[in-house]
């Protein structure tokens, strides 16, 4: 229970950073392409691998604190640095064709699905 409390306290701070960087990206850029949602997903990812490093590493890291900063915070944060990091573990364990896989079947599939749910909401609500 205290890892989903942890979890949920750290994607509040996440999500709201986010919601910061998108308005501030709006506003210096306008709305023609979403450089928030890339900054973001390109910061996070980094800073997941900073992270996952240092903790690993140099850090002593209590399970609550990686759940806070890693799913919580930078899962709020990003749309992104979860699946890098997925993508990451499966290459540095050398099995590059299933992270190949992991990569293009996510994106691929997530963008199939996001038009399917468009057709399906948009079909019942005629």
């Amino acid at each position: 229970m205290t890892s989903i409390l942890y979890a949920a306290l750290g994607g509040a701070i996440g999500a709201s950073l986010r919601y910061g960087v998108n308005v501030t990206s709006m506003k210096l850029f306008g709305a023609n392409f979403p450089w928030g949602t890339m900054f973001v997903n390109i910061v996070g990812s980094f800073a997941m691998g900073v992270l996952i490093a240092v903790m690993a590493q140099a850090w002593n890291t209590s399970q609550e604190m990686r759940i806070f900063l890693t799913t919580g915070v930078l899962g709020g944060f990003t749309t992104f640095s979860a699946f890098s990091l997925d993508f990451a573990a499966l290459w540095e364990r050398k099995e590059h064709a299933l992270a190949m896989a992991y990569a293009g079947g996510s994106v691929v599939l997530s963008l199939m699905a996001i038009f399917a749910g468009l057709w399906l909401a948009r079909t019942v609500l005629q």
